[in-house]
């Protein structure tokens, strides 16, 4: 699928979509969703650890990953950055 075809499946399952970067090395501190929240990567890696099962979790370039509703994580920005399709229920809770 190409980021088109990505966007527009995410607007038919969430009510906010919207494409996000950060630098590498960015860092979101521990966190949880209040609903449903997935990321599609079209550049570099993000890496999740999710701080109650201590479960870690790499995204790649490619990859969709759903944010399970509710449970605490942090977030670690490859060196390459990253490029990432966001869709939220709720506006604001990425």
């Amino acid at each position: 699928m190409n980021n088109q075809e990505i966007l527009e499946q995410f607007k038919k399952e969430f009510s906010h979509v919207y494409e996000w970067h950060d630098e590498a090395g960015t860092e979101y501190p521990e966190h949880a969703h209040k609903d449903k929240v997935s990321i599609f990567i079209t550049l570099g890696e993000v890496d999740f650890a999710f701080t109650e099962t201590g479960e870690k979790k790499k995204v790649s370039a490619g990859e969709r990953f759903d944010v399970p509703v509710g449970a605490k994580h942090t977030a670690f920005v490859g060196p390459a950055g990253s490029r990432y399709i966001v869709g939220e229920m709720i506006e604001g809770d990425s």
